[in-house]
């Protein structure tokens, strides 16, 4: 997209509502982790965090079909199409790596490997650069599939959601966690490639080319079913399995162990499980009904919009000492959603303007003003 006529207003508002959700999600990290591990302080934050952080979960799904709605299938050439992409992804992400490095220090050869430990966050990248190595090889079938053959390979893909329950399910019974091929010497079982994030890319084509066009009730209706089952199983999962260490261990209030906890905690919240995915579809529905252009989408959203990958890579240099600084006086849901509302306007503001240095700032910055 070249100018802001060209613009399409639903995924603007896509980008600037998951990036706020996003920082919500992180803004309740510290209410149930801290360096050493699994820290929760009461019950009332452990509720809280269930309840805002579960409904958050498809933010990054969002962004991956908006991405896929935009580029998939591919119409350049492979070589043009990644040097594209790569290069407005991977520059600021380099910038910005070396930045948090800075800031945690350590050793820099890990760089060579992945992302700085202390800043997970910028994981999503290299899962990005993946989606994008995919789009071209995928695209030629992309080009000529029927909606009934995209749907059965929805269907096909939303089953590997279920992978970790089944998972559990195995365990249960007294088998172990391989599944469908898996072994010590084979971690890649009969679904692997069908898995994960493509998904998402599979959604993105869907909806641009098949999804139709309801009506707002009709819209809503099914969108909150759909939300209501999703976080029903996100939040559900996540709060049995702290449940289940209180009965087990009979601790009570505050909980504080390690990391395991919170891993078992999170086994629902994973971006490509079950729950997750049908919140993703609620959130599609609803989103791309959102076409209202007017001033404040204007002068607040599309800014937003074009700052959001910017936003993403530089938002946790602000957001915990946001939260460390307005825990104490406030309630935990208040110092959530204040924490990130504040860190989403600094964070903006400050992409905005580096983007405006001249030759160099939408490379610094990741936030493209074209």
């Amino acid at each position: 997209m070249n100018s802001d006529a060209d613009r399409i207003v639903f995924l603007d508002w896509l980008r600037a509502i998951a990036i706020f959700m996003v920082l919500l999600i992180h803004a309740c990290e510290p209410f149930y982790l801290d360096a050493e591990g699994t820290a929760i302080a009461s019950k009332f934050d452990a509720v809280w965090v269930t309840i805002i952080d579960s409904a958050m979960r498809a933010a990054v799904p969002l962004f991956v079909i908006a991405s896929a709605y935009l580029l998939f299938p591919v119409r350049r050439a492979t070589g043009d199409f990644l040097k594209r992409r790569l290069v407005r992804v991977l520059i600021p992400f380099g910038i910005w790596t070396c930045v948090y490095m800075a800031v945690q220090g350590g050793d820099w050869r890990q760089l060579l490997f992945n992302f700085p430990t202390d800043y997970g966050h910028l994981w999503f990248v290299w899962m990005l650069v993946g989606i994008y190595l995919l789009m071209p090889l995928l695209s030629p079938w992309a080009e000529k599939v029927s909606e009934k053959e995209l749907r059965g390979w929805i269907l096909l893909w939303l089953f590997t959601t279920l992978l970790p329950f089944i998972r559990v399910l195995a365990r249960k019974t007294g088998f172990s966690w391989e599944l469908y091929g898996q072994a010590a010497w084979n971690s890649f079982h009969a679904f692997y490639y069908v898995s994960g994030f493509i998904g998402y890319l599979f959604l993105g084509l869907y909806m641009r080319r098949f999804l139709k066009d309801w009506s707002w009730t009709r819209t809503l209706v099914r969108a909150l079913l759909l939300f209501a089952a999703g976080w029903s199983i996100v939040a559900g999962g996540f709060w049995a399995t702290l449940d289940k260490y209180l009965a087990t261990f009979g601790t009570g209030y505050p909980v504080k162990t390690d990391i395991y906890l919170a891993v078992d905690m999170e086994t629902t919240w994973g971006f490509t499980s079950f729950g997750v995915a049908l919140t993703v579809f609620a959130y599609i529905l609803v989103l791309r009904k959102f076409n209202w252009n007017g001033a404040f989408y204007r002068r607040v959203v599309q800014p937003c919009a074009k700052a959001s990958y910017g936003v993403y890579l530089v938002h946790m240099l602000i957001l915990p000492r946001v939260v460390d600084s307005w825990r104490v006086g406030m309630t935990t849901p208040l110092c959530i959603v204040a924490s990130a509302v504040a860190t989403f306007a600094i964070s903006t503001l400050a992409v905005l303007a580096l983007s405006r240095i001249p030759h160099i700032g939408e490379d610094i910055s990741g936030c493209r003003l074209r």
